[in-house]
């Protein structure tokens, strides 16, 4: 949502703010359906009614002019109703953010719990671990939206694939696996959401399956609203002279059942989002915003209910960037006809109703967008008269930065680290043997980013280097570069001095804002300007191998200090967040034992020639063209997904797991589909399949402490299927669990394995389909072979 539009745009926006200032929302005293008004007479604010019938009764009441007047972010006032603006837009990627008009810090509370950048949690593989940040989350939202100073809906998380390493906004992804993203998805919004809460759900049955998919809303009850963005293949900013305004994705149907959107099913189907965000870019030739049959599918087949938004000036973006449509009031008309709802900008606003008078759009399209809008906010139940005489109204400034969300920010940056190296066991250091010690580095004592993007006002931020000097008292620092694009090597003679001056020396390097971020896309793997050259040289002067501590969020390739014997160490700490000083400090110390695991391949500098434009996952021998992801990528690489050390060992053993496993399919369903097959068969369909259910099963497995310290890392599951056409995975994903085991001891823990959804793939027509024949189980370095075969059903 970054303002570098061009004059035009920048234009736009600027229009859209001082509109908002110029029509603030009302305190949050003043709401509507309140018991003293006699507005709460009006059928709408009758809580014994069922949420549709309220949202349709308001609409009914609005004139033209006030239901337009719904279709931006910035809601305006419906006075003779009672009714307050609503700001739509608030942020709250990995803690309450400042960016959207939403959220203010300026008032009784003035910071909110800073978690770890998205990338550098999901590195913990902790699904546990990521709900109760997305619990967290949203008490310290509704506290701070108690007190005017946040609004109910917020848009995140951001679930799109990691799919290149030079992505500027890679780092707010859970990375470039899709179940993975999946996973993230599905925890994060039901918990903050408030799916978790007793409050919400006293039965403690959750939003249930059933009742979603018949479309009754009385027992949907939201304490937060979020949303999954951006929908969809959206993961390029500036590359060349492609602009995410502008840029086509080009993808092929099995890459797109496979890769980009399983994200967005998982956060609709079992997630239950209340909102979804479309795109900039285009898809196969179409705006993201005009495409309907993914906005049917998502209502239709994924049981969606909830308000689908723009990206901000995204519908503008279609008209002014893109020239998709004649004139500004095509772009209005199409956008609502498709099935988007809002628009986070002015141009709806500005366009609409001379869309109607020119006969390209019905006054009904405008309420089928409207009624979306009101169920969400009465399930939040922003009609419900005094949001603090309700569930969640004795939340407030006690409730935000506490204890309990900063030690969870602490749990969460230390399980997310990861030790990528660590030769001759050089980590953990003896706090008692050390002497004296030196951070080097741009960010070695900055704590403005710690969190990466979307970061809001932390509680209690601290540098690395106060950090460390927590644990040794004589700790010295010198920049070595003045910041992080690092142009001039001034600096370098200071922090050489500094390194032999002491007993053990941390370098930290890597990347800032200035490098990676919304509007900004890397061109290069490498670190930032002179900071090889920075590292190499205190490398060489420091009196014992130095630690690598390299910060960012996405890839980097750092081949040179992997070779490098004078660099005992590299641990990867993304944008910790406000706790991450004290957590590398526990790590380096040995008070926590590293256990984190990339979520995205490393590439080596020479990725930079594959087009970021190419949004093909599979690799391409014929034009030279090496795949993405681990999934697909058969190039060389730095670090693979899934890589990291700890500071113990484990060893696996496979308990139980079926070596066959027979497959029922429907006579009927398969003839026509065997006469086009001939006597080949070496897969069958996902829908000639009389049952997946019965197909489960469950991998048991031990996970033994073989080292000399507690420690919990992640057991990761994958599979490689039969190879039965182009394209087909070299592995993938199917399970995972984080585990805490005990030094010499075993703890077993049990991985359920759905065949239809973890062993299947998409062909090229992206159907999903189950590999006949050996698939191999892997789970470290053990491999279990688990044959599939099928057998007819012939009474269907």
């Amino acid at each position: 949502m970054s303002l570098q539009f061009g004059s035009l745009f920048f234009l736009l926006q600027i229009i859209n703010f001082l509109l908002f200032f110029s029509s603030l929302a009302k305190p949050i005293s003043q709401f509507p359906c309140s018991s003293s008004s006699h507005f709460s007479s009006y059928p709408f604010c009758n809580t014994s009614l069922s949420i549709p019938t309220r949202a349709q009764s308001l609409i009914s009441l609005l004139t033209l002019q006030e239901k337009i007047q719904q279709l931006s972010d910035n809601a305006s006032s419906i006075p003779r109703l009672g009714i307050p603006a609503y700001e739509w837009w608030s942020e709250s990627l990995h803690g309450i953010a400042t960016n959207g008009p939403g959220v203010k810090f300026n008032g009784t509370m003035k910071s909110a719990t800073s978690f770890p950048q998205v990338i550098l949690t999901t590195a913990s593989f902790n699904r546990t671990l990521w709900s109760k940040i997305g619990s967290a989350i949203a008490i310290e939202a509704r506290a701070m939206y108690n007190y005017g100073q946040a609004g109910l809906t917020f848009w995140a998380p951001v679930i799109n694939i990691f799919r290149d390493p030079r992505w500027g906004r890679g780092q707010e992804t859970p990375g470039e696996d899709p179940m993975v993203v999946s996973a993230y998805a599905i925890e994060f919004v039901k918990s903050f959401q408030g799916a978790n809460s007793k409050s919400v759900d006293d039965d403690g049955s959750g939003f249930g399956e059933k009742r979603m998919l018949r479309g009754d809303y009385s027992d949907d009850a939201l304490m937060l609203s979020a949303c999954c963005k951006h929908l969809i293949a959206y993961d390029l900013e500036k590359w060349e002279n492609f602009s995410r305004y502008s840029f086509n994705a080009v993808v092929t149907e099995q890459d797109m059942e496979d890769t980009y959107q399983p994200p967005f099913r998982s956060c609709i189907e079992e997630g239950k989002a209340s909102c979804l965000m479309c795109s900039y870019n285009q898809v196969n030739g179409v705006p993201a915003c005009l495409r309907e049959d993914l906005f049917q599918k998502a209502r239709n087949e994924w049981g969606f209910k909830g308000y689908i938004t723009s990206d901000c000036d995204a519908v503008a973006t279609i008209h002014f960037y893109q020239n998709y449509t004649k004139t500004p009031e095509d772009a209005a008309a199409d956008v609502l006809k498709a099935g988007m709802d809002s628009n986070c900008g002015t141009f709806m606003l500005r366009h609409t109703e001379s869309a109607i008078l020119k006969g390209k759009l019905r006054e009904e399209e405008i309420d089928k967008a409207l009624f979306n809008l009101f169920t969400v906010q009465l399930r939040l139940g922003l009609f419900d008269g005094n949001p603090r005489s309700g569930k969640f109204g004795k939340l407030g400034p006690q409730d935000v930065c506490t204890s309990e969300h900063r030690a969870l920010a602490l749990e969460a940056a230390k399980q997310g680290i990861v030790l990528l190296k660590n030769d001759k066991r050089f980590l953990p250091l003896n706090k008692n043997a050390v002497s004296s010690l030196a951070i080097i580095g741009p960010l070695a004592n900055n704590v403005s980013q710690m969190g990466g993007g979307y970061t809001g006002v932390p509680c209690i931020p601290k540098s690395h280097f106060e950090g460390l000097k927590d644990y040794i008292k004589k700790t010295s620092y010198a920049s070595g570069c003045s910041d992080v694009p690092c142009n001039s090597d001034a600096g370098f003679n200071e922090a050489i001095r500094t390194a032999k001056e002491a007993d053990f020396v941390i370098v930290v390097a890597g990347l800032d804002l200035t490098q990676e971020t919304e509007d900004l896309d890397r061109v290069s793997l490498l670190l930032p300007g002179q900071q090889m050259a920075l590292v190499s040289s205190v490398a060489a002067a420091s009196k014992r191998p130095v630690v690598l501590v390299l910060t960012g969020g996405g890839p980097i390739d750092v081949s040179f200090a992997k070779a490098d014997p004078r660099i005992s160490s590299i641990i990867w700490i993304g944008y910790p967040g406000e706790a991450g000083a004290e957590a590398l400090a526990e790590i380096i110390f040995g008070d926590f034992n590293p256990g984190g695991r990339l979520p995205m391949t490393w590439y080596p500098q020479s990725f930079t020639k594959v087009p970021m434009n190419d949004m093909n996952m599979r690799a391409d021998p014929s034009r030279g063209y090496p795949g993405r992801t681990y999934r697909f990528y058969t190039g060389n690489q730095v670090y693979g997904f899934g890589e990291g050390l700890s500071y113990t060992n484990y060893s696996y053993m496979i308990l139980s797991a079926p070596s066959k496993l027979s497959v029922t399919r429907s006579f009927k369903a398969s003839s026509s589909k065997n006469i086009l097959r001939g006597s080949r068969l070496d897969y069958i369909h996902i829908d000639e399949v009389t049952s997946c259910f019965s197909l489960k099963f469950s991998v048991q497995i031990s996970v033994t402490n073989v080292g000399d310290m507690d420690g919990s890392h992640p057991v990761m599951l994958f599979t490689r299927v039969p190879k039965v056409f182009r394209g087909t995975p070299e592995k993938h994903l199917i399970g995972f669990d984080r585990v805490h085991t005990i030094l010499n001891r075993s703890k077993e823990i049990s991985i359920i394995v759905d065949p239809c959804k973890h062993l299947s793939i998409a062909n090229e027509r992206g159907n999903r389909i189950l590999p006949l024949g050996n698939h191999v189980l892997m789970l470290g370095d053990l491999e279990h072979l688990l044959q599939l075969k099928v057998t007819e059903d012939i009474k269907n």
